[in-house]
């Protein structure tokens, strides 16, 4: 029997519990999401929130609100927000007879003054949504003193700076590598690695360098094997390949030519020159682009000048000419010596059968 001047705040109780409780850690990552505490918003609002803040604070959207840090909180809120509503669905789904059979094995006024006043439903849902709400109390306990940590270290060092950066860019490692996860989990369940040739077959142990990483040296073979090459790498071979197109359709058209050049010669040169000239402004963007992707400070190029192309290819020219009129000498060196043996075995003979003939009239 409930006394009578219970019944208000058993009433009040029960009111407030009719609604879904939330730590301060999920409210603070509801109002990171700029999304209403009470946890009612739909899965769907919640991604468009998630990619409206995205837009905002991505390091590469190019925006003046761009945020490595700001994008790390968001992407953090996100999945604790997506968390929290598959914890609420789940709780919404279980069998109804367990709530109805414990429904009146414990009064109202004590069933919430277990598990600190956390959760909504049965005794074991409540258990199982605590556990969770003490998990991510945990997690954010962690964080912090990690955090502090971190200070307490920096300050001692001096080292505001760098630990500011150090930060950020874990959390920017932490947020990829998430992310990198979910499309994995997403495309598995997909099923896109159902039809992978080598599905179901044991990988060949890793013997080729003791000193590498066989999880990486795998991986780099796997990609390989199916076609796959870097943006960078394409690019640069693209770059090497139409550097030798240009530079020989240079020394094949000087090379026509004399040292001196005719009217009609130079006029097909300048006109050969102007056409590369144009080829090499195209050339000079894709080493824009490349020099943007490429990983390595060292990899990176200069752009290509015309006057230099130019330069090599009469230089080349010069060389082919210096090179064929050494083979012209050497092949009338040749020829000369060839023509004296030829002689010198002809007055041989004669000589010999003039010999023979004096021997036979004797």
């Amino acid at each position: 029997m409930i006394l009578p001047y219970l019944a208000p705040q058993l009433l009040l109780l029960r009111t407030l519990s009719s609604k879904p409780l939330i730590s301060n850690r999920l409210r603070d990552n509801y109002q990171a999401l700029q999304l209403p505490e009470d946890g009612e918003s739909s899965p769907a609002q919640v991604k468009e929130a998630y990619l409206s803040m995205a837009k905002l604070y991505h390091p590469d959207s190019g925006t003046s609100t761009a945020d490595a840090a700001l994008f790390a909180r968001v992407e953090e809120a996100y999945r604790a927000v997506l968390a929290h509503k598959r914890q609420i669905k789940a709780s919404g789904a279980e069998n109804v007879e367990e709530e109805e059979g414990m429904k009146g094995m414990v009064p109202q006024h004590r069933h919430y003054l277990s598990y600190e006043g956390i959760g909504l439903g049965t005794p074991s849902q409540r258990e199982r949504q605590y556990q969770q709400f003490r998990v991510d109390r945990a997690v954010g306990q962690v964080l912090d003193y990690r955090q502090k940590e971190h200070e307490r270290a920096a300050a001692e060092e001096g080292e505001i700076v760098v630990r500011d950066k150090r930060s950020r860019q874990i959390k920017i490692t932490q947020a990829v590598e998430r992310l990198v996860e979910d499309l994995i989990q997403e495309s598995m369940a997909r099923g896109d690695f159902r039809n992978l040739s080598g599905s179901g077959k044991p990988i060949n142990k890793f013997d080729h360098n003791p000193y590498a990483d066989p999880m990486t040296h795998n991986l780099n073979r796997i990609l390989i094997d199916n076609g796959y090459q870097p943006p960078w790498i394409v690019m640069q071979r693209d770059i090497r390949e139409t550097t030798a197109q240009l530079r020989e359709r240079l020394l094949k058209g000087r090379a026509k030519s004399g040292e001196s050049m005719t009217l009609r010669e130079n006029a097909q040169w300048q006109q050969l020159c102007g056409s590369i000239g144009e080829e090499l402004v195209n050339l000079n963007k894709m080493v824009d682009n490349f020099n943007l992707v490429v990983p390595m400070l060292s990899r990176q190029m200069v752009h290509f000048s015309l006057d230099r192309e130019i330069a090599i290819a009469e230089k080349a020219a010069y060389q082919h000419r210096q090179e064929r009129e050494m083979e012209r000498e050497t092949e009338k060196e040749r020829r000369r010596e060839e023509r004296k043996k030829i002689k010198v075995g002809t007055q041989q003979t004669t000589q010999g059968l003039l010999s023979w003939m004096q021997n036979l009239l004797k």
